[in-house]
């Protein structure tokens, strides 16, 4: 005896996507905060170790908190589990700076690096459980791959430190938050289109 069709649950896929698209705007605040963290990185003159580790600490906790809250408020419980391990690793690495804000450079490094790579892969996952529900879901893909490029570059240059990698780290976030921006942008027309 088969099941009705009504029966079958939506894909999981399908799922993401009406979870990302209800809600476009805190990818989009993601973005915009990414994009925020690296202007100042790249124009803050003397800058210094503790400044970058509390402008990374706040970035990182938003992120966190916007992908969180994202999971939280889906409207599908599939596939907000990687929405919410990207929201723990942000907050967590977000804590971890405000609590030892005199880190040095090189664990800073290695915290930034490992993050970075961590949400990096949980973008492309994403994407690609959304390539044949969307269009554009290559700007996820982008993204995750960009934020794996840049902890490997990261992690492949330790002795540089933080501070001499300040240009690599704004040029990351800013590029990183522009594929953001322009995915949330992209869902906002799904979203539109489904409403």
């Amino acid at each position: 005896m088969q099941p009705s069709p009504t029966a079958h649950p939506m894909p999981v896929a399908h799922e993401m996507l009406h979870a990302l698209a209800h809600n476009w705007w805190l990818i989009l605040l993601k973005g915009i905060c990414a994009i925020a963290f690296g202007v100042l990185a790249l124009t803050w003159p003397g800058v210094t170790i503790f400044t970058l580790v509390l402008l990374y600490g706040v970035y990182a906790l938003l992120d966190g908190i916007f992908a969180l809250t994202a999971a939280a408020t889906g409207n599908t419980p599939a596939p907000r589990w990687w929405l919410a391990v990207v929201g723990i690793i942000g907050i967590g690495a977000g804590i971890l700076t405000f609590l030892w804000p005199n880190i040095t450079a090189m664990v800073l490094l290695l915290l930034i690096a490992c993050w970075a790579i961590a949400t990096g892969i949980m973008e492309i996952v994403g994407a690609i459980r959304l390539r044949k529900e969307i269009d554009n879901e290559w700007l996820l893909g982008a993204s995750g791959v960009v934020s794996v490029i840049f902890g490997l570059l990261l992690l492949s240059r330790p002795a540089a430190g933080a501070l001499a990698l300040i240009t690599v780290i704004g040029a990351f976030a800013i590029v990183h938050g522009i594929l953001l921006v322009w995915f949330s942008l992209r869902l906002r027309g799904h979203s539109d289109a489904v409403a």
